[in-house]
């Protein structure tokens, strides 16, 4: 191994095999460690349209086509009558995010993002744990590494990336971790066979269904493997006696709809469980290293918004790592404050949404869709991906958030008014 790396990459899951890549393609050294071993299992498997493009810049996309299901877009289930649901294409958004995504199992899709990077020039050890990091110098750091020999391992790096995940290990190290004060939710998941898919070209999209304690999931994969998973409020987790796999068909049971696509279903695997869902870091970083994807913060998988920040916050921090390698030290205290403004608003964006979406207010927007003033396709640019900085769609947003703000104080008051007719005729189940 190197006596010195330009940069070190903790985590080799979507965000840092991505910086990984991308900054060894400029030609620095860069050495990459995963505690796991690829293939392995991780949830997160609804990707977004905006993926496309960085696909496109890692040079994967044909790779990525060979194991995703296409998603069209993403149906909601309607409250008002059973069987019901409303489909959002992502074909109908706002500007020029792509017309479709990917549903992909992570054990595959990381798989080849870390090969990627090995073949761009990384040097990837799996297996290998950083289990303690300080300052060697004011311009390197020192890592520490397990990775199962009698002996730890010990690299220097110039710049360091924490795409630790929930791990968090740079934001947990520094006392940084902090519960989301304004959402907690924890979940509960496990693929399945022979469950009902939507029908012709929507076979690949995601379906949500709300219920009382929270919201489930059905990502359709490819060989008759559908994710399913519920999001809840902790306390009702709490309340499972039996084991995990009755327990999740029970909370499936909440939800009429949901059943009934799993009416022949049968579980593939173990079934799984992750609490504190929600969290965020209280600084992104300092000099000489920083946060990127899910070890500075994680909301809601609603609406699949996990793998998109990750990566896109990776492709983002290039900038601010050059400025510190090649010695730009004011440049670099601009570009990582710029750098923490984008991935706080794309953050915000989507929690704002996310922080609503079980109001009933919300609900009935959802059901019953209208484009006014391209209201509705401004919410379609949002679950495609497109939160940073096109106007169109920030606009359209706002927009939303006031009929959003009058649908709930309609609400509150108690007012039902009369039953409105959908712009587009809401689909049946088969």
């Amino acid at each position: 191994m190197k006596d010195l790396y330009d940069l070190a990459v903790i985590g080799g899951g979507p965000a840092g095999t991505t910086i990984a890549a991308l900054m060894a393609k400029k030609g620095f050294s860069v050495v990459l460690f995963e505690k796991d071993h690829h293939p392995r299992f991780h949830i997160g498997e609804s990707l977004l349209p905006m993926n496309l493009e960085i696909f496109d810049l890692l040079g994967i996309s044909n790779k990525i086509s060979k194991i995703g299901l296409k998603k069209l877009g993403a149906d909601f289930t309607s409250e008002n009558s059973a069987g019901v649901y409303q489909t959002f294409l992502f074909s109908r958004a706002l500007g020029s995010s792509p017309p479709h995504a990917y549903e992909v199992r992570r054990s595959e899709f990381d798989q080849v993002l870390f090969e990627n990077a090995r073949e761009m020039g990384v040097e990837c050890h799996e297996g290998s744990l950083v289990a303690d990091l300080h300052r060697d110098s004011a311009h390197s750091f020192l890592l520490r590494i397990k990775n199962g020999q009698s002996s730890d391992l010990f690299i220097r790096a110039r710049y360091v990336i924490d795409a630790s995940g929930r791990a968090c290990f740079l934001s947990a190290k520094n006392d940084w971790r902090q519960k989301n004060p304004k959402h907690s939710s924890a979940a509960l998941f496990a693929h399945f066979s022979s469950v009902a898919r939507r029908p012709g070209d929507n076979q690949g999209n995601i379906s949500i269904y709300w219920f009382e304690y929270g919201w489930i999931w059905m990502i359709p994969l490819n060989n008759d493997v559908m994710s399913v998973g519920a999001v809840c409020d902790p306390t009702y987790l709490k309340t499972r006696r039996g084991d995990k796999a009755d327990f999740l068909m029970e909370t499936v049971a909440l939800c009429p709809d949901a059943k009934r696509r799993l009416k022949s279903a049968k579980i593939i695997g173990e079934v799984s469980a992750t609490g504190n869902y929600s969290y965020s870091s209280k600084e992104i970083g300092e000099n000489g290293y920083l946060l990127v994807g899910d070890s500075y913060a994680f909301v809601d998988p609603v609406f699949s918004s996990g793998v998109y920040l990750a990566m896109s916050s990776a492709v983002r921090a290039q900038s601010v790592i050059e400025a510190w390698l090649n010695n730009r030290n004011r440049e670099y205290r601009q570009l990582k404050k710029q750098y923490r403004k984008d991935v706080d608003h794309a953050i915000k964006t989507f929690s704002w949404f996310i922080y609503r979406f079980r109001t009933r207010a919300m609900r009935n927007l959802f059901n019953d869709p209208r484009d006014i003033l391209g209201v509705e396709r401004g919410v379609i640019s949002m679950l495609a991906g497109d939160v940073y900085s096109n106007p169109a769609v920030t606009l359209r947003l706002l927009i939303f958030k006031i009929i959003y703000v009058v649908a709930w104080l309609f609400d509150k008051a108690g007012y039902q008014g009369s039953p409105s007719r959908p712009r587009r005729r809401p689909m049946r189940e088969h």
